[in-house]
């Protein structure tokens, strides 16, 4: 732990991309301390698994897009290991062979708050901090089916995206006195209220007076999205029903990219990479067709983008399609066939459309990442100036 009353107080932030909400949720709120409190705190992340892993652990993040495009086995995995007499035996069993890494990690980053946004790293940080280490919170990135990795009585603590995670984090022995509901923390970008559509769609050149379907299918391109983009365009092309352009955001895939951008499209169509636009992408859009990881999600909440998602990660992503429908902001359509129903259903009855994106707007969670970073320097001492408060 630091001590020099020189330097300003550390924050540790473990993550790993093992997807790409982790490192996204640390830099939303290093984003956030940095905007509300300068130089007063400083951060530091740390990649779990590249950067102190033995081998092949340390490999996790090149193998992770691999992993999950065999979901049956990524499910049983999930479901095997999830349990809390399943995870404290998983801890120990690894704990010989990871145990002098984890040591090397708190030895070599002293620090005056850990904070962990990925669920592997709590148990074994916590064990080789020992009794008695500084404060250590864990931001839970995934909204509602959370893994028992995630919960440890030790932490200080838990923030939690929703109502459903905080009931979960209670089942595992959390006390209620350190657990927050607070939403899943996203950058600040994302978090400014939907503009003027048609002059986001000016300059993206986008067309003005077109239904927009923004498709996407997260950083890495992933599940079925090139035959989605097509069925949409072909149903388009040959009914007429939909008098919509697509957007399709093809992330890091750099060949599903080619293929797409090689094809002939039948309807308005923009093909893109890995985008930093994206805010603006969903600002401008009408509709989102997306899988449902928690990081769209919650920023298409912040955009009151309705949302029809189409696939899912099983296990922590399962909870992530129940609570978007059952909320009302959207809609689970697993077949590009549904997809399309419930586009011609959104465009033939378009106050159903309203009605999600109001559902959105009431479950958009803008200032998350403010509020989490309020509590870390409440914790550490260190106070908000009245005219830097995000809050007015």
């Amino acid at each position: 732990m630091l001590s020099s009353p020189h330097k300003p107080p550390h924050v540790l932030f473990l993550f790993s991309d093992t997807g790409g909400g982790h490192r996204s949720a640390a830099e939303a709120i290093i984003e956030a301390l940095s905007r509300q409190y300068g130089e007063r705190i400083s951060t530091e992340m740390v990649d779990i698994f590249k950067d102190y892993a033995p081998h092949p652990f340390n490999r996790l993040p090149e193998y992770y897009p691999y992993m999950v495009r065999v979901p049956q086995a990524w499910k049983l995995g999930y479901r095997l290991s999830d349990g809390r007499r399943r995870t404290r035996a998983i801890i120990a069993s690894a704990w010989l062979y990871v145990g002098r890494r984890v040591r090397k990690l708190v030895t070599q980053k002293p620090s005056n708050m850990i904070v962990s946004v990925h669920p592997i790293a709590i148990a074994p940080v916590l064990r080789a901090l020992g009794s008695n280490h500084p404060p250590f919170f864990t931001v839970v990135t995934d909204m509602v089916t959370t893994h028992a990795f995630w919960y440890h009585r030790e932490v200080d603590l838990s923030v939690v995206p929703t109502e459903m995670a905080r009931q979960r984090a209670l089942s595992f022995g959390i006390k209620p006195e350190r657990i927050r509901v607070i939403g899943l923390p996203v950058a600040e970008r994302f978090c400014h209220p939907p503009g003027d559509k048609s002059a986001l769609r000016a300059r993206l050149g986008w067309p003005v007076d077109a239904l927009v379907i923004l498709l996407v299918g997260g950083g890495e391109g992933m599940g079925p999205l090139e035959k989605v983009a097509r069925t949409i365009a072909a149903a388009d092309a040959n009914h007429g029903h939909l008098h919509a352009a697509l957007v399709i955001v093809a992330g890091r895939n750099q060949q599903l990219r080619a293929r797409l951008e090689a094809s002939f499209w039948p309807i308005p169509t923009f093909i893109y990479g890995f985008v930093r636009e994206m805010p603006d992408f969903m600002r401008a859009a009408d509709i989102l067709v997306t899988k449902a990881g928690p990081g769209t999600i919650s920023e298409a909440f912040n955009a009151a983008l309705p949302m029809i998602l189409y696939d899912r990660l099983p296990g922590q992503e399962d909870g992530n399609v129940t609570y978007v429908t059952s909320q009302g902001a959207g809609v689970w359509a697993p077949q590009a066939e549904r997809i399309v129903a419930t586009l011609q259903d959104w465009i033939q009855h378009p106050e159903r459309r309203s009605r999600a994106a109001e559902a959105c707007r009431r479950l958009a969670r803008p200032d998350a990442a403010s509020q989490i970073a309020d509590l870390l320097a409440a914790r550490l001492g260190v106070e908000l100036k009245k005219s830097d408060s995000p809050y007015g």
